[in-house]
């Protein structure tokens, strides 16, 4: 009788502890999707409510790029052009070279 007294005070805490693990998960984890979700939605409206530059394309499989994309400078990027020149705008851009197609 004595050990088993022993034995039960010994695993008291650990039952404790996965009870209160399992009490407390579910909504946890509900939370914590709802506050993903949230914070990817705000992400999401704030690129769909910027102002949009007018040298900017969607091109499938790249994504959003500025710039003109037949030139073999460009970065392929919503953000920056090229490197020579990062800013703009590509209309007789000097370092203008014509890309390849095969």
């Amino acid at each position: 009788m004595f050990i088993a007294l022993i034995l039960f005070v010994g695993l008291l805490p650990a039952g404790v502890s996965l009870l209160v693990t399992w009490l407390v998960r579910n909504p946890f984890e509900s939370e914590l999707r709802i506050a993903a979700d949230t914070v990817a939605t705000e992400r999401l409206n704030r690129i769909v409510r910027r102002p949009r530059d007018p040298d900017e394309h969607y091109v499938e499989g790249m994504g959003l790029v500025i710039g003109d994309i037949t030139c073999q400078l460009n970065a392929r990027s919503p953000f920056i052009r090229c490197a020579a020149n990062p800013f703009g705008p590509c209309e007789g851009c000097r370092d203008y070279e014509d890309r390849e197609y095969d």
